[in-house]
């Protein structure tokens, strides 16, 4: 799957799953820009990016912040002349239910996981259209149709993501620019939840169990969905969103894990 010379923007991309997807890219001929707000693990990752021979630069965006995503997109275009994908993967989590939930914790989750994909897809869609089309790729979650408790602002943040996406996808077409979604179930990004659980070994036990697949999904499951949704081989997909969980979602029950 051919992304050569495309220009493509990966939000959150200083480490694991976002440092994934722009590796994945990379590797198929991509120009990579690094939007992050962490300088110093972003500058990491723009180290061993360039180590493969990837072609990248690292510039630091709080997505949140207006001027911050059109300071980025222009050193992107400055750099490389233009902008053809964009993977909307930047978020942040909060394990609390509605009630325990204060306004500044719940638009601090809004205004990364759900504005700012809003943000950057709005000043880079100008951009791809000068290019004569695109693709985005907003990172979802499996949170937005099918949740667990306490975990509202993210759950929330990734149901408008979906929304968001098809809405896109309808605003775009015109323009050749296609909009899509990854909806990822359980993925082992190095932060994986029941490493801080008193006994870590039974708790992975319980998810693998709950696996239709019998394991737990990789940031390589995520990163080659990516690309196929990026690439000129999904020109007829639009308005998607692809779930990458091992077919959890299938199942009806729970894990005591997520009570």
């Amino acid at each position: 799957m051919s992304v050569k010379d495309k220009v493509s923007i990966v939000t959150g991309a200083a480490k694991g799953i976002g440092e994934g997807i722009a590796q994945k890219l990379g590797e198929h001929g991509s120009k990579i820009i690094i939007a992050d707000i962490d300088e110093e693990d972003g500058i990491k990752a723009l180290d061993r990016l360039e180590s493969m021979g990837i072609e990248a630069i690292f510039v630091k965006t709080d997505i949140s912040n207006e001027q911050d995503v059109k300071d980025m997109i222009q050193a992107g275009v400055q750099e490389f002349g233009g902008i053809d994908i964009l993977i909307n993967n930047a978020a942040i989590s909060l394990r609390k239910s509605v009630l325990d939930t204060t306004l500044e914790e719940w638009q601090k989750v809004l205004n990364i996981n759900l504005t700012g994909a809003f943000l950057c897809s709005k000043y880079s869609i100008p951009e791809m259209e000068k290019r004569g089309g695109g693709s985005i790729v907003n990172i979802a979650s499996f949170h937005a149709d099918s949740t667990i408790p306490r975990i509202a602002a993210y759950a929330t943040s990734k149901g408008g993501l979906t929304a968001l996406t098809r809405q896109m996808a309808l605003d775009c077409g015109p323009l050749h620019i296609r909009v899509n979604a990854v909806s990822p179930g359980i993925i082992d990004s190095g932060q994986l939840i029941w490493k801080d659980y008193p006994n870590p070994d039974e708790a992975l036990n319980q998810s693998l169990a709950f696996q239709p697949l019998g394991r737990i999904g990789t940031i390589e499951d995520v990163a080659n969905s990516c690309l196929f949704l990026a690439s000129d081989q999904a020109s007829y997909i639009s308005g998607h969103t692809l779930r990458v969980d091992g077919g959890v979602f299938s199942k009806m029950a729970r894990p005591l894990l997520f009570d």
